[in-house]
Parts: C-alpha cells; structure tokens; sequence
C-alpha cells in the first residue's frame, strides 16, 4: 500500500518533478487570502465548502455531504490530476482541516499516489520548504474518470442500527467536552450518539503534532477495535471532515479502512434522534 503520510524530507525531494502536485486544503485556501499570502512553492488551493462537499440541509447530510462524484471528478481535472498524479496535500491543522478529507475522497476514488504531509504546512515552514505568495493557473486536464465513491460510506440509519450492536464500534474522533456535551461551538446541541466511543482525533499526534509512528498507531487503533475487522467499524466527527484525520491514521498503521459516516454529529443532531452525554 502507498504510504499515506509523507515527511517534510521526502516532499523536498519530490518538489518540482513532472506529475507530483502538492494541494494546499486549508479552511481558507479556497478563498484566496490565506493562500496569496503564502503556500508551498507550486501549491494549489482546494475550498472544503465548494470543492469537496456540496453543502445543503444539515439535517440531510449533516454540514459537509460528500459532492456529487462526477462534481469530484470535474475538480481534479480543472486541478490537473490524472489517475498517474502523485498528491500530497496539506493544511494548517495536522491534517484535519481539510487535508485527510481530500485524501480520503482521492482514496475513494480509487486513486493510489494520495499522500498527506506530516505536520502541515508549520512543519514545511520549520523545515525550510520553498514558499511563494500569490496566485497561479493550473494546467486543466479532462475530468478525472470517477464511478462512484469505492470506499464505505454509510447513512444515518445504519449507524442507528450499528451503534446497538456490540459488534460493531462506531467511534467519535471530536474533542472529549464535545463528546461528554460540556460544550459544542458548532452544532445545535451537545453531546454525542449513544453508543460511539470517543477516540479523539489528537491521540493519533506526537507531543509536537506530528503522527505517531505507524507500530504506534497500530497498537492504539488495535486495541480500539478489540479484534473486530474494519468492516465493522464506523469512524465520524461533526460533519465528516476530522474523521478522515483518523481514518488515515488507522490506515498508516496498517489496518483496513473503515466506514465512514458523513453526516456525522451535525445530522444526527439536527434529526431528534437520541442524545449521549457524559463520557459513556
């Protein structure tokens, strides 16, 4: 399997070879000003709310739905992806603003050269990688051939029947007080479905947020599952996004992917289903 975290070391070596196109996912990049400021030399920008979702109805497909694939598709050629592209992106987050989302759904369809760099674009800065400011035109290709999302998405109603089979482990990689209900800066109402174990998204860095070694997060993630294969597994956060921070992660250290719940906390809330609080 294709690496699916890149170090800052290896990127310097990767930087300007034909077919490697490094993205730039932060929650702002899309928009212009974040990114004219500075990016990665030969960056391009990616926006999460126009890009990489088609956003809608929270109550019907919670805050960021999966766009329409052959939307997806469109976007990577206008980016000049092709199938034999070699792309690491990046955020500002350790990977959770947007930069595993648009792994994800690389992965999804189908595609094999998807990397995210490790520790984002502080740790690039740390490193010395070569950044410019401005803005440049991609070269346009055709649409990227799509035929669907290839990786498990499952919908609401699965997960209200999974979460009560002790078969199944649905976890809730948001921050524990967003799980316990103590608070929810976001959605309209705090705490977490009945049932998810709460595996934050942090435990997947090291104490200078990078990710952990993969032997570590097999250990971690191993443990979590208690032997269950990933196809009884079912990872969100709060609207499908962050979840893809651990889906990676579980895919750097070795294990299958799991499900993913798109809608996530930002549905399930808005759809007077049961609530959780407390860390159980």
């Amino acid at each position: 399997m294709f690496p699916p975290i890149i170090s800052t070391t290896e990127l310097r070596e990767l930087l300007g070879q034909n077919g490697v196109i490094v993205v730039d996912a932060r929650a702002a990049a899309g928009h212009g000003e974040a990114f004219r400021e500075t990016h990665l030399k030969g960056a391009l920008p990616v926006d999460l709310d126009n890009e990489l979702s088609n956003v809608k109805d929270p109550a019907h497909g919670g805050r960021h739905p999966l766009p329409d694939i052959k939307s997806f598709g469109a976007v990577l050629g206008a980016m000049g992806i092709t199938p034999g592209s070699h792309v690491v992106v990046y955020d500002d987050k350790q990977g959770a603003n947007a930069a595993s989302r648009f792994w994800w759904m690389l992965k999804a369809v189908g595609h094999e050269k998807a990397q995210v760099l490790n520790g984002g674009l502080q740790a690039a800065v740390a490193a010395g990688l070569p950044m410019e400011s401005g803005m440049h035109s991609p070269v346009p290709v055709k649409d990227y051939p799509v035929s669907g999302w290839l990786l498990p998405v499952v919908s609401i109603e699965t997960v209200e029947e999974r979460v009560k089979d002790k078969e199944w482990l649905v976890i809730d990689v948001r921050d524990p007080r967003r799980y316990s209900g103590e608070t929810e800066p976001i959605d309209l109402i705090a705490g977490h479905i009945p049932g998810a174990v709460n595996i934050p998204l942090t435990d997947n860095l090291d104490s200078d947020g990078q990710f952990k070694s993969p032997q570590a997060l097999a250990v971690l993630y191993g443990a979590a599952l208690e032997g269950r294969p990933a196809s009884q597994v079912i990872v969100h956060c709060g609207s499908g996004v962050t979840a893809c921070h651990s889906i990676l992660a579980m895919a750097a250290g070795g294990l299958e992917i799991p499900a993913l719940y798109v809608g996530s906390w930002s549905e399930w809330s808005r759809t007077n289903r049961p609530v959780g609080t407390g860390n159980a």
